[in-house]
């Protein structure tokens, strides 16, 4: 029973050296995989019952740790869409049948869908913010759609807000009622005209002449023609009136300051467009000509998407050729109780299980979750200085209990052969 008991050790601590190479095979197969974590091999003892008169060996039991809650060093890119986790957290990725993982492999391309993929076909997951809307589950992938740029091409952003800041001369001649731009006359008289672009709900550039006169101390009137209805001219008279019905504007004679009773801002609807707020904020009645100091419009005509952008909290900021900037996705973080237990499958993705404990989702930075790093990736966490050194000593051990089960088997046929 002894030598039995030696032989069978030995082929154990075989066993358990083959498994060790196995995980230093895995570890130098994957040196260049983006966010890959290193396999370890852990061995404990298996002690039989222990006698009294004889000596039973026992054997060694492998055990296979990942080492998936270690951080990895970031190598940064040209891309902003390759990302990288920057503290604890995982991505949340689905396969082509809608399965959803954890993922620490954040090199993401869009493909002919464009749908952001990484390198093994797993789908970037996100909370769509196109809507409004950012209802988050912390215990569920639901709420969570696929990262994509289908939405977000040609795009039109109606004009809802305007900013015109202006001096209004104080000094100028007031204007009869029936003479007032507001009125439509063929010849009005008024001190400043100021023509604005603005946009439609498909995106057609609307010229709008905006006229200002004063109707008394300290009073303004200022209307609003869209310039598509001017005569032959490109002025008065207009085929129809102003869009909205005039705004009177008071001023503080001593100051040159808005009166405190005076509105401060007008609102046009833009024909086929949305209704849109003219702000007046800072504008002043000073004893200088009618100037504009200051004109923002928003809106844009259609324009392609040239760059997604992600910020370290995980917002996708589609940025549009002409420079418009929309938040379309948020990008959050998962995350278990116990990375370290989580089931690894291929394609380098990780799956929650009872010892890992249940999945948790969160917005990066909050809740003990890292940060998203754009334009980074993870390397890998293996060293190939130590693999090799683990793969001699595993070989050395390997060889040495192949030596006890060749001795034990020479000691085996030696008392095979005593009856000879």
């Amino acid at each position: 029973m002894g030598l039995y008991g030696v032989m069978t050790t030995s082929v154990s601590g075989m066993s358990a050296q083959a498994d060790r190479l196995g995980t230093v095979a895995d570890n130098i197969a994957n040196i260049n995989t983006t966010g890959y974590k290193k396999a370890s091999t852990e061995f404990s003892t298996l002690v039989p019952e222990a006698r009294l008169v004889q000596y039973t060996p026992g054997s060694v039991q492998t055990t296979i740790r990942k080492g998936i809650s270690e951080q990895g060093e970031l190598a940064f890119t040209r891309s902003t869409t390759d990302l990288a986790v920057n503290g604890n957290g995982f991505f949340m990725v689905q396969n082509a049948n809608g399965t959803p993982y954890l993922t620490r492999a954040g090199g993401f391309v869009a493909n002919s869908q464009g749908e952001l993929v990484n390198s093994a076909g797993f789908k970037l997951l996100g909370y769509n913010l196109l809507n409004g809307n950012l209802s988050s589950i912390v215990n569920s992938a639901a709420g969570l759609e696929v990262v994509t740029t289908a939405n977000l091409g040609l795009k039109a952003v109606p004009s809802t807000t305007a900013s015109l800041r202006v001096n209004f001369p104080s000094n100028a001649d007031t204007v009869a009622a029936p003479d007032l731009p507001g009125a439509n006359p063929a010849n009005p008289e008024y001190s400043g005209k100021t023509s604005v672009v603005t946009y439609d709900n498909l995106g057609n550039e609307v010229l709008l002449d905006i006229y200002s006169a004063k109707t008394g101390a300290n009073t303004w009137q200022v209307s609003v023609f869209d310039h598509a209805t001017a005569g032959t001219n490109g002025g008065f008279p207009y085929s129809s009136g102003p869009i909205a019905t005039p705004t009177t504007f008071t001023f503080d004679g001593s100051t040159g300051q808005f009166a405190t009773s005076s509105p401060t801002s007008l609102t046009v609807t833009i024909p086929n467009g949305s209704p849109m707020t003219i702000s007046y904020g800072g504008s002043t009645q000073l004893s200088a000509g009618y100037v504009v100091q200051d004109a923002v419009v928003d809106g844009n005509a259609p324009t392609r998407v040239d760059r997604l952008e992600v910020s370290k909290e995980g917002v996708v900021t589609a940025v549009y050729e002409n420079g418009t900037r929309i938040d379309a996705y948020k990008i959050p973080l998962a995350n278990v109780a116990s990375p370290n237990n989580l089931t690894t499958l291929s394609g380098n993705v990780f799956s929650p299980n009872n010892e890992s404990g249940d999945l948790q989702i969160g917005i990066a930075g909050t809740a003990a979750l890292g940060s998203i790093v754009s334009g980074a990736l993870e390397k890998p966490t293996v060293d190939l200085a130590s693999e090799l050194t683990t793969m001699v000593e595993a070989q050395r051990s390997f060889t040495a209990n192949s030596k006890v089960f060749q001795t034990g088997a020479d000691l085996m046929d030696v008392l095979v052969n005593l009856k000879r």
